[in-house]
């Protein structure tokens, strides 16, 4: 389970340890492809402080005896190799700005009004601008910054006393570690760029020559070989419907596919295949790729205009009742935009805003809480689809009310959008054994389907380690 504690005002997550019980276990000689190197830097379950939170345990006792492929040997048995997460990437041992001592998490929650705020803001960028003449500017705010400062005074309580409550039982059982001596002692091994051509890839299947529906399968399912997706890219749903991962080479670059998974790789121009699935989908979860201005000086990652993610065909996805959970930037804008324009256009009605906090090993927030410029946290918004009246009186009977104000606290992952899992925080609040769907993925997640024109990207192999016990 990716939840390491559970309180009232929400959930401590384990976000690698998640990624790690997703079951990347690759069997026979499959299991070492050609170019694939052993790390032999892993060989443990536990970290430097001896808490075992990564489950990455061989699946034999019997002793490791790799042969040639890298697979392990056995006798009588399938050998299997497993590769697990690097850790590396959630190696956040300190703030990326600090904050003031009256500010930090340890202390009591001061009161502080949305006057103070701004006073502090300004403080802000007056340090900032005595740093960088360029970057200097006229205390004025502006719209958008009102109305940010606004809500961050309404929300900021709810958010610095639960993460402390939630900070504090990680403290107590050791998942977090507050002595800075402790968070010294991992290796800073942090690959360099990976590679990742998957936008590019998905331009280029644009010119592939155009398939007769008719003639082709709505689902690919991967067979226990290494296999190439580029001519049947846009064409359907790719399955993993094995107990164990799959590798997958696109462009020469490969990609683990964790077990009961299915994924669509492709732009917002072509969902067809999505529909082709036939699937409706009790939980949708949405990472839109918002319009801002950061994002356009970045050129990090291509973005869609409000218009174009209102074309999203949400209602033909979902199933009667169905969950909708879309991620929202600190932009009061695109909040609104979600509350007001695009959940009525889905027929969707807003029941909750959840805040996820971004916090460091030790427990302290990784942007100080009334940072102007970025904040700790990210929103979801939680809706339900609203269908026929009856049925939907019928359903809630039995309801799953989603309460509000929930936060969901964990140690992000350095790399760009990677969001932490939200099966397990969800799962109260819809049936068991149900269809889920992330929209815009980046990672896939066994029992889910996931779709986007970078839906493998954190998927690439290097930024897995092959486990090998002595």
């Amino acid at each position: 389970m990716s939840v390491v504690h559970r309180l009232t005002a929400g959930w401590l997550v384990d976000h690698l340890s998640f990624i790690n019980q997703c079951g990347y276990e690759i069997c026979d000689s499959f299991a070492h492809p050609a170019g694939v190197t052993c790390n032999a830097s892993v060989t443990s379950t536990e970290d430097c402080h001896g808490t075992s939170t990564f489950a990455a345990t061989s699946p034999s006792s019997d002793g490791p005896a790799y042969g040639p492929g890298g697979a392990r040997e056995t006798e009588g048995k399938t050998a299997k190799t497993r590769y697990v997460f690097r850790e590396e990437f959630f190696d956040i041992s300190k703030p990326h700005i600090a904050a003031g001592f009256e500010e930090q998490l340890c202390q009591e929650c001061p009161e502080v009004s949305l006057t103070e705020i701004k006073a502090h803001s300004n403080r802000e960028e007056h340090q900032e601008g005595a740093k960088n003449d360029k970057r200097k500017r006229k205390c004025v705010f502006n719209q958008g910054e009102l109305d940010a400062l606004e809500y961050h005074s309404k929300v900021r309580n709810l958010i610095w006393e639960g993460t402390l409550h939630l900070v504090q039982e990680g403290l107590k059982s050791g998942f977090l570690h507050r002595t800075t001596a402790e968070l010294s002692c991992r290796k800073n091994n942090v690959p360099g760029h990976i590679v990742c051509g998957l936008a590019e890839l998905c331009e280029m299947a644009k010119q592939f020559p155009s398939v007769n529906e008719s003639d082709h399968q709505a689902v690919h399912v991967l067979e226990d070989e290494t296999f190439s997706l580029e001519q049947d890219l846009l064409s359907c749903v790719t399955e993993n419907s094995s107990n164990s991962a799959k590798i997958i080479v696109l462009m020469g670059q490969k990609y683990l596919v964790p077990p009961k998974s299915s994924f669509l790789l492709s732009d917002i121009s072509c969902l067809q295949p999505l529909l082709n699935y036939k699937k409706k989908y009790d939980v949708i979860v949405i990472d839109p790729p918002w319009e801002n201005k950061s994002v356009k000086r970045s050129n990090r990652y291509s973005h869609l205009s409000s218009w174009q993610i209102k074309q999203i065909p949400v209602p033909a996805l979902a199933a009667p009742n169905c969950l909708v959970v879309t991620w929202v930037t600190n932009r009061q804008k695109h909040l609104r935009f979600v509350k007001d324009e695009l959940y009525p256009h889905w027929s969707v009605k807003t029941l909750a805003e959840w805040h996820w906090v971004k916090i460091t090993r030790a427990g302290e927030f990784i942007l100080p809480l009334d940072s102007l410029h970025k904040k700790p946290y990210e929103v979801l918004v939680l809706g339900r689809v609203q269908g026929d009246v009856k049925e939907a009186l019928r359903k809630s009977e039995g309801g799953f009310p989603v309460p509000e104000h929930k936060l969901i606290v964990s140690i992000p992952c350095s790399l760009h959008s990677h969001k932490p899992p939200l099966a397990a925080v969800l799962a109260e609040f819809i049936k068991p054994d149900v269809e889920c769907l992330e929209l815009f993925a980046r990672n896939l997640q066994p029992g889910w389907t996931s779709w986007g024109n970078e839906v493998l990207k954190f998927q690439h192999i290097d930024y897995f380690t092959l486990l090998q016990n002595e």
